[in-house]
């Protein structure tokens, strides 16, 4: 479904998906960056558990939820991948998060 087109150089950039080490492209979004590595799923629904995948790549869907360096709820297609980003897909309902506690 999702492949590469060749295109010029570009520099690695090292992050880690649900703990393991991936490099993915300077200037890919987080959900560019796990299509690219081969993960469909970013997260699962609430209440069937079924897989969902980033779908618009804009904004729109919520489909691309992740957890990013800690912090839930993420739009993977929105967020540019940084060197040592630590991604992790979501299970079942957004996760809530206190509006104090969040950076």
């Amino acid at each position: 479904m999702f492949r590469r087109l060749p295109d010029a150089q570009t520099a690695d950039v090292p992050v880690t998906i649900d703990g393991q080490p991936f490099a993915a492209r300077d200037g890919d979004s987080v959900a560019a960056a796990l299509l690219a590595t081969g993960v469909s799923a970013c997260r699962s629904t609430p209440v069937s558990g079924a897989a969902r995948g980033p779908y618009c790549m804009m904004g729109v869907c919520f489909d691309c939820l992740v957890t990013i360096d800690g912090r839930p709820n993420q739009q993977g297609c929105l967020v540019p991948v940084r060197a040592g980003m630590r991604i992790e897909r979501q299970s079942g309902a957004r996760i809530a998060v206190d509006a104090q506690a969040a950076p």
